[in-house]
């Protein structure tokens, strides 16, 4: 993995400025958390090798499983392996549509028919021959559909996965293109990180009732204020790595890694301020979606999922 120079200042306030709710951990509950991490890992890997057509790419390495697993289960600590496993399936599918959206594809007439395809799988219809790619998006859908909440959330899934599936359209295109967006227009495309998504999923999975109208506004609307942080984190984290896949990074539009770290932490700001009324309703999900930020704030410091090509 790209190990760039710990950051100073503004990402270290993400987490200490913003006042963490969660209680900090002992080392008998660390451990218990590290043996839920173990357990989706060895999860995360069996279901890679139901589709090495999807995962069998050098950077799909043992850490990037067990990095994946960590923030998972550190993001709830209260949670068993069995409360985690829906998240850990989408977000496994999620990189494998991004090695193949990202780095495989040719150009945007073929992102087009992979979202044609993924989209017609997420309303029910059944994977073509040979699609890994559909064929493991539509077992989880089929997991999803049997979960209560499934009736209300559904539509949500639903619009996350277009909303994702479009964004990373639009950077290949730009791409493609030769188009360098401004700063403003690659954080508005922050979709195409696919944390929404994945954490709809998570929703979906420790839902036991039907949310009302209002809960689903809070949760979304925090939902993607959370991603946007955690997209400029990611940057920080993964600009060697995008200058030699040749991907675009927040590093490279004119902001330089001071300024990224200060808008990180004024978004984190605003993120925790949507959390307050999600907290009200669904406090498990707030402490969830709050972790993950911290989590990364401290991670992509050091580290990147991907593995080396």
């Amino acid at each position: 993995m790209d190990d760039p120079a710990p950051a100073d200042g503004p990402v270290s306030g993400l987490t200490a400025g913003g006042g963490v709710r969660a209680t900090s951990l002992g080392p008998a509950e660390i451990g218990k958390v590290c043996a839920v991490a173990g357990t989706l890992q060895r999860d995360m890997r069996a279901w890679a090798e139901e589709y090495p057509g999807l995962f069998s790419a050098k950077p799909f390495d043992a850490a990037l499983y067990s990095t994946l697993t960590l923030a998972s289960a550190f993001s709830g600590p209260w949670s068993r392996a069995a409360d985690l496993r829906m998240a850990n399936r989408a977000c496994l599918w999620c990189f494998a549509l991004d090695w193949l959206m990202d780095y495989l594809a040719t150009g945007p007439e073929e992102v087009q028919e992979t979202t044609r395809r993924c989209l017609a799988v997420a309303e029910g219809a059944p994977p073509g021959a040979g699609d890994d790619l559909a064929r493991f998006l539509a077992e989880i859908r089929a997991e999803l559909a049997e979960l209560p909440a499934f009736a209300a959330l559904g539509h949500v899934w639903r619009e996350d996965l277009r909303h994702m599936l479009d964004a990373m359209t639009v950077e290949l295109t730009w791409k493609a293109e030769g188009v360098v967006p401004d700063f403003t227009r690659y954080l508005d495309n922050a979709d195409n990180l696919g944390f929404s998504f994945v954490f709809t999923t998570h929703w979906i999975a420790t839902t036991s009732a039907a949310p009302s109208p209002e809960e689903i506004e809070a949760v979304r609307a925090a939902s993607a204020a959370v991603q946007r942080v955690i997209r400029l984190l990611n940057d920080l984290g993964s600009h060697e790595r995008d200058a030699d896949w040749g991907d675009l990074n927040a590093l490279m539009l004119g902001r330089d890694r001071e300024q990224v770290l200060a808008l990180s932490a004024e978004l984190a700001t605003r993120a925790r301020e949507l959390l307050d009324p999600v907290r009200a309703c669904r406090p498990d999900l707030a402490d969830y979606l709050e972790r993950q930020m911290d989590f990364c704030a401290g991670f992509y410091q050091l580290a990147d999922y991907w593995g080396r090509l």
